[in-house]
């Protein structure tokens, strides 16, 4: 089958449109896909994923070489991991950046070295603390002064040694597209703050750094931070690059202690529309290498090692989600327009973030050549709520009919990772392609599956 170019943002590298109008992505029609899987599901192409790893590895390192500082990169697992991504990231040269005693799990049976995982989390339980130093994480980032102590005294439990850890800071840097997701103000649960106390005492950031280094059990490594997600101007990193190099020299300073690295956490931002513009990298990392230096200059310190930790901007663009257009409904509004509700057999327990954060998304009729006249849709899955949107305004084919799969772009990130079993439904399966095949990567769950949980 001869097939078009490629759809470019926001769908995956290599998503075409075949000359029947169904689309093909990893070299495998999509039809093919619901007939073997079934709908809704998740689709994974393997390729872009891993081509957005490396490129952003490699991008990132360049940049900080020119100025002699060297990078290294951890994905957030948190976005989405399974076994299989976990692998696929350290492959290509990252580690992996855990919040949970799950996903530390999930990174561990995947293979990956503890000297390559990192646990961060703002309320660690005393047995994820005890897994992280059992499998010897590269860092454990401490998000509250009480783990200090904590994380300490579970060292000593050991018998000795000690442990790397970070401490996350909060810089006031206010970045990303929605509150919720904007992690560096000082009223959220994330991270100490650097500002001082209005007597004039130490910053609760510095004042936990100086508590690290007064315990043997605990190795300063670093400082964190991370001030948001999907986000889209370069500023707010360079703004935070010169606050955390701040902070370092001032640690140094009062503890003799010039910590090794710093982490700037994540956030790039990705095109979610055709029309959306993502994150340059090789402008982020080239503004943040310069900010680094002019930064690192004033203070009178050499450059630090610097780390990131992507998530969104490696495994969204690679998925997109498949569903089976189920009821049309054309609903005339106040103002005499006619908006098409195009119903689809998932919703928001698949993708939670149109009704969680207003989130937009893009959608084609995937399965064939539609009508070129098009109507104003919105398409809304089959949960009871009326906030059960998946994507809240698109043009589609006016003869979208039951029976058409639809695909909507840009799902990899957080749509598995927050999916549910509202109103029971059954979590989609992950099927990844390459190079013409596919293969599941997480299974459909079943009736079976939730009766499974029900002791009744």
């Amino acid at each position: 089958m001869t097939v078009d170019e490629t759809m470019g943002p926001p769908w995956s590298a290599t998503v075409r449109r075949g000359a029947d109008g169904a689309l093909v992505v990893g070299g495998v029609d999509v039809r093919w896909l619901a007939a073997t899987y079934g709908t809704a599901t998740y689709v994974l192409d393997e390729v872009d994923l891993r081509t957005r790893a490396r490129q952003l590895r490699t991008t990132l390192q360049a940049a900080f070489a020119q100025v002699g500082a060297q990078v290294d990169l951890y994905y957030a697992g948190k976005a989405f991991l399974c076994v299989a991504v976990a692998r696929w990231v350290h492959d290509e040269g990252l580690g992996v950046d855990t919040a949970t005693g799950g996903e530390l799990g999930v990174a561990l049976y995947a293979g990956v070295p503890g000297q390559r995982i990192g646990l961060h989390g703002n309320n660690k339980s005393d047995a994820e603390i005890a897994r992280a130093l059992d499998a010897g994480v590269a860092r454990i980032v401490i998000d509250a002064p009480d783990e200090v102590d904590r994380i300490a005294d579970a060292v000593a439990l050991r018998g000795g040694g000690r442990a790397d850890v970070m401490v996350r800071v909060t810089t006031g840097v206010h970045a990303g597209g929605h509150e919720y997701i904007s992690t560096s103000h000082e009223d959220q649960k994330f991270g100490l703050s650097i500002v001082p106390g209005p007597d004039g005492s130490d910053s609760p950031a510095l004042a936990t750094l100086r508590a690290v280094v007064a315990r043997p059990e605990l190795h300063l490594t670093g400082i964190h931070s991370h001030i948001g997600s999907q986000i889209l101007d370069p500023g707010g990193f360079v703004a935070a690059v010169s606050k955390v190099l701040t902070l370092r020299a001032e640690v140094a300073q009062t503890t003799g202690v010039l910590v090794d690295e710093v982490d700037l956490g994540g956030g790039f931002g990705i095109a979610y529309l055709p029309d959306d513009v993502a994150l340059d990298f090789e402008r982020v990392a080239k503004d943040l290498a310069a900010a680094a230096v002019d930064a690192a200059a004033q203070l009178g310190t050499p450059l630090p090692k610097f780390s990131f930790e992507p998530g969104r901007s490696i495994v969204g663009p690679a998925g997109m989600t498949l569903y089976e257009v189920g009821t049309v409904k054309p609903v005339r509004l106040a103002d005499g327009t006619v908006r098409t509700y195009v119903s689809v057999d998932g919703g928001m327990s698949d993708n939670i973030r149109p009704a969680l954060y207003q989130a937009d998304y893009h959608a084609v009729l995937a399965s064939r050549t539609g009508a070129p006249e098009t109507v104003q849709a919105r398409v809304v899955g089959k949960h009871c709520e009326s906030g059960d949107i998946v994507v809240r305004d698109v043009q589609l084919p006016a003869d979208i009919r039951r029976g058409d799969l639809l695909a909507v772009a840009a799902t990899g990130a957080y749509g598995r990772s927050m999916a549910s079993t509202y109103n029971l439904v059954p979590r989609p399966p992950v099927v990844a392609v390459a190079e013409g095949s596919a293969r599941a990567l997480l299974r459909r769950e079943t009736d079976a599956d939730l009766l499974a949980f029900d002791q009744g």
